[in-house]
């Protein structure tokens, strides 16, 4: 599970407690670092924030899969000496997985040859953001056209670093052109699985509404073709969300 709260503020630790009390041990989050330590600190003179934030997300324990680090598209190749830095610094019992929005790193090799080689050295992830969908053809509606105006427009990324690769997918408000547009994804879920990789996609769509139908909808593509993935628990009638 994306954790994009976090993003915006370090949660208390009481929040956390309860996540982790509302979830079975399998459960999987990846949880944004705030946006004070990365886009307002950049990666910089924030020792203590960091800190403060593991010891938030410490309940959580085996659930949180890894630290997301989402950097602004202002983070260019020539600031990888900073997050080289802050990744090297970083507490080792926590796996970390990075997400870079500057378009060199996408469309130039040797930029992407010296991420890849700053994230090898702690075994980090690359989190690609798929929008390839979305930027398809023009927004035909107001939540379409504000992903437009916010998403990053890069070239797709099928590279894992690690066991655990991560991707983000977002499609348009059509189902239908959603669906079509991971067919590349899910082969590529595939092979990673074949490999014995263990990846985390993440499925968006401009509004969201149809989130959780898509996740199963992927989940029975992949698994027709890949029978060894474990199943679904079915969904079950429950109060409203409050995880969050």
């Amino acid at each position: 599970m994306e954790s994009n709260t976090t993003f915006y503020a370090t949660p208390s630790r009481g929040a956390v407690e309860n996540w982790a009390a509302q979830t079975p041990p399998d459960f999987r989050f990846v949880v944004k670092l705030p946006q004070l330590i990365t886009h307002e600190r950049r990666l910089t003179n924030a020792d203590t924030e960091l800190r403060n934030f593991l010891h938030a997300i410490e309940p959580l324990g085996p659930r949180n899969h890894a630290v997301w680090i989402q950097l602004p598209a202002s983070f260019a190749p020539t600031d990888l000496g900073t997050l080289a830095a802050f990744l090297h610094q970083a507490p080792r019992d926590h796996s970390y997985a990075v997400e870079v929005r500057h378009r060199a790193f996408f469309d130039e090799p040797q930029a992407a040859t010296n991420l890849e080689r700053v994230l090898a050295r702690v075994n980090a992830e690359w989190i690609p953001f798929d929008t390839g969908t979305l930027f398809a053809h023009r927004p035909t509606s107001f939540a379409e056209r504000d992903a437009w105006m916010k998403k990053p427009r890069v070239t797709r990324r099928t590279r894992a670093l690690t066991a655990h690769p991560i991707v983000r997918y977002i499609g348009r408000d059509s189902v239908a052109e959603t669906v079509d547009g991971w067919a590349y994804l899910v082969a590529l879920a595939v092979q990673w699985l074949t490999e014995g990789r263990s990846p985390t996609i993440f499925l968006h769509t401009p509004d969201n509404n149809e989130a959780l139908n898509l996740a199963r909808h992927f989940h029975t593509s992949v698994a027709a073709a890949f029978p060894a993935l474990a199943p679904l628990p079915d969904p079950t009638p429950s109060e409203p969300p409050t995880l969050f």
